[in-house]
């Protein structure tokens, strides 16, 4: 009897369209995510960003340093630098042994592009199976580097996915091999996380979500809405209601299908996939829904997809008929699931935890992670206004100017654009700003920029209402947004109906000491 004899079972040779979607599904995310960060990174982050990097990088040193000194103090042992405990927002990065600059900030993000693209293309999988596993951890370290020093602005749950889904998709393998049963299983279970984690937190969370009138509000105060959100939020509500029973069957019911037989594991892909479907034609969820759907499409069989679309070419992406997994592989596959499983636990532990946690990472490396969105629903949208102005801003007859930011509501008659899978970072946080403290730091140093006409900064803004020229000072103020009836629309022509609020930050000019 052969060696491979015994590993019959290894080897899910009905996988073989899968893996092909997997593997360049989440190649093609991490080349957008290294192109979002390469356009927005520095006015966000760099040397002279909002937060910059090199500054969070000497706050751990400094705390480090107090550390050790205090253990020297109190007598114990001095621990090695880098191998203390630090900030708890710090993770592993290059830029932490290396330092950070603006050049080698672009210099990992061409080497991601790079890998990305090549995978996209197809072409370590032609290779080896340890030719796509360098390409994929390589993508996984470079971009954890990213998020490990992004602070609040890659404080979101598809960063930890996407570097969750990177580590795993590495080993599946090239088309020298069967695609491996273990690591497609370990792709359905973070699906299950994924979704039912999701699902959990909306039950134990918003009432909303109990009584079915969640979507009554949803789609006009999602963060970014799309093109498609206003004519989703006209629907009668019946339609809404079913909605959230939609969701809840395809988050709380139909993952445990993902572990069922051929079809039905299938029919349970593409319900997920569905759902997911609808959420990208009527929001900008950068690109949560689409790593969802390349996930779990990993549950769909190729016996499934040669019934509906004959005319696959099926076996030619396939691994050869007689190829088997090499004792290395197998091994070295198995000692990864061993491992990937047993850091599953606590996530495991937090679906049905009293106290669970939404987007959430349980170990440095994001390879363990909580998701979940929307635990609470918004009931209405206040928006930031952020205006400048040329003349005296305590005049009474001072003329205020509104700044356009590129997926935010702003204009009342600027129909909301589709930016999804791309991620507007800024954008994003600026619809958590009226939630919590508007004078974050990095929104302080926003105007901070805009007083100087920053053009790094002014790039990242969809209009600048002084052309480059500096203002005389900036505000920030609130309104009250909600989507116009269609009633309103035809006489008006407005997507949005406004109502001020009042001043959140009065005007600051430049030379005045700074809000903190």
């Amino acid at each position: 009897m052969d060696w491979s004899d015994w590993f019959t079972w290894f080897d899910a040779r009905d996988a073989t369209v899968a893996r092909e979607v997997l593997q360049r599904g989440i190649a093609a995310i991490f080349l957008l995510a290294f192109v979002s960060t390469l356009n927005q990174f520095r006015p966000l982050l760099g040397e002279h960003g909002l937060l910059p990097v090199p500054d969070l990088l000497r706050a751990v040193d400094d705390a480090e340093r107090r550390r050790r000194e205090r253990i020297v103090r109190e007598g114990g042992r001095p621990p090695r630098f880098g191998r203390t405990r630090r900030l708890g927002y710090l993770g592993p990065t290059i830029f932490r042994r290396w330092g950070y600059t603006d050049a080698r900030l672009v210099a990992v993000c061409a080497v991601g592009i790079l890998l990305a693209a090549s995978v996209v293309a197809g072409l370590p999988q032609l290779g080896p199976p340890w030719v796509p596993l360098v390409a994929f951890l390589a993508m996984w370290g470079l971009y954890l580097s990213i998020v490990s020093v992004g602070q609040t602005f890659y404080g979101f749950g598809w960063e930890m996915l996407l570097c969750e889904a990177g580590f795993l998709v590495a080993f599946l393998g090239s088309r020298s091999v069967p695609p491996p049963l273990p690591i497609l299983a370990l792709t359905w279970w973070l699906v299950f996380r994924l979704e039912f984690g999701a699902g959990m937190i909306k039950l134990r969370g918003d009432r909303a979500w109990r009584d079915l009138t969640a979507l009554y509000y949803h789609h006009e105060t999602q963060p970014m809405p799309g093109p498609l959100s206003r004519q989703a939020h006209l629907l009668p509500k019946w339609f809404h209601r079913l909605e959230v029973v939609g969701n809840h069957t395809a988050q709380l019911v139909v993952p445990f299908l993902l572990f069922a037989p051929q079809p039905v594991r299938s029919i349970a892909a593409a319900v997920i996939i569905g759902t997911q479907l609808w959420l990208v034609v009527t929001g900008n969820f950068a690109w949560l829904n689409w790593i969802t759907i390349v996930l779990a499409f990993g549950a769909v069989g190729d016996g499934v997809l040669g019934w509906l679309l004959p005319w696959l070419p099926i076996e030619a992406i396939g691994a050869p008929p007689d190829a088997t997994s090499p004792p290395w592989w197998v091994a070295l596959v198995l000692l990864v699931t061993v491992l990937l499983a047993w850091l599953g636990r606590r996530p495991l532990r937090n679906l049905f935890s009293r106290r669970q946690l939404m987007n959430a990472s349980f170990d440095r490396y994001l390879l363990a992670n909580a998701y979940g969105a929307f635990g609470s629903v918004t009931r209405q949208r206040v928006e930031v206004i952020v205006e400048g102005t040329s003349d005296d801003p305590l005049r009474p007859g001072a003329r205020w100017r509104a700044y356009g930011f590129k997926g935010k509501p702003g204009d009342p008659r600027r129909i909301p654009r589709q930016f999804a899978p791309y991620h507007l970072r800024l954008d994003w946080l600026m619809w958590f700003l009226p939630l919590g403290r508007i004078e974050e730091d990095w929104f302080l140093r926003l105007l901070e920029r805009l007083l100087e006409a920053d053009p790094a900064t002014l790039k990242l803004l969809a209009r600048d209402p002084f052309d480059g020229e500096r203002p005389t000072a900036v505000r920030a103020r609130t309104e009250l947004y909600r989507f116009s009836t269609r009633a309103e629309h035809r006489s008006s022509g407005e997507v949005w109906i406004r109502q001020p609020l009042g001043v959140a930050i009065p005007p600051i000019s430049m030379g005045e000491p700074e809000r903190r």
